[in-house]
């Protein structure tokens, strides 16, 4: 299922649960014929994220309402400026209110952490890569919000990329074991799934690359130093991720090394939703 379907099925969703069976508050005020309008208010300096989204949710709710945009995603904004006027009914409007700015006060905080990280790896040629660590049932949003502040999305779930974490390599029976099965199953199965293996220590690097088989070695909790050290072992035969203990204060230490990838899941759990307002304006 492509971007779009999924956050049309996720609007449906989420305005289910917020509306349940009516808007009781709108229904027993407002007359059902009765048309608004609505200004979304920036009142946080960022970037912008959510747009796509905020559009969707006003076409979905009332199919032909008017959603001007003044912003796109990725935009930087700042305090005082309009990201977008809605007209449509009133009904319309105050329905989906409360779900557009959650979603939008949400995703720009992520997109502002996630450009801030990025910003500090210009100049170097690292990637920097999002996680699995999300919001159950908001991980698309959160991961598109990412995608807006210049960050590469990581795989989306379980299903779409074999990473051997610690766990699995210790229920298996070590590292060698852990690479020859799940190997072994991808070409059973005849999955196009890269793998990844995350090591812990120069040791379990040299054991990787005499197993062979992998596409990516993570590089777990390595200080800079030990992350050189494992790149003049790995010599670009596969590509590296650095991983664990990475911060906005010391990720240019770990760009500086070499590394191909930075994943950290700070940029989503860490972030601060932004503040936003929808207001309505005389019509």
């Amino acid at each position: 299922m492509d971007y779009n379907k999924q956050l049309e099925q996720l609007i449906h969703q989420a305005i289910a649960e917020d509306i349940g069976p009516g808007d009781y508050s709108t229904l027993s005020t407002i007359d059902a014929d009765a048309e608004g309008k609505a200004i979304l208010k920036i009142k946080d300096n960022g970037i912008l994220a959510g747009m796509q989204v905020a559009e969707m949710v006003f076409n979905i709710l009332q199919p032909g309402s008017k959603f001007i945009a003044y912003k796109k995603d990725a935009d930087e904004m700042k305090y005082g400026e309009l990201a977008f006027e809605i007209i449509a009914k009133v009904h319309t409007i105050l329905k989906g209110e409360r779900l557009v700015l959650n979603a939008m006060q949400r995703m720009s905080g992520i997109a502002t952490l996630t450009h801030q990280y990025v910003e500090q790896l210009k100049g170097y040629k690292t990637k920097l890569l999002d996680t699995r660590k999300t919001t159950p049932n908001f991980r698309l949003l959160e991961k598109e919000a990412v995608r807006i502040g210049g960050a590469v999305n990581h795989r989306f779930g379980l299903y779409d990329m074999i990473m051997l974490k610690d766990n699995h390599i210790d229920y298996c029976g070590g590292i060698e074991k852990a690479i020859t099965k799940a190997y072994e199953y991808v070409q059973r199965q005849q999955l196009n799934l890269k793998i990844e293996v995350e090591t812990r220590s120069l040791e379990d690097v040299q054991k990787v690359l005499h197993v062979g088989k992998v596409d990516r070695i993570m590089l777990d909790n390595f200080s800079p130093d030990e992350i050189k050290e494992a790149l003049k072992i790995i010599d670009g035969r596969v590509e590296t991720e650095a991983s664990g203990g990475i911060n906005i204060d010391n990720i240019k230490l770990y760009a500086a090394t070499g590394v191909d990838y930075i994943s950290s899941g700070a940029i989503i759990h860490q972030a601060k939703s932004l503040d936003l307002s929808l207001k309505a304006v005389n019509f």
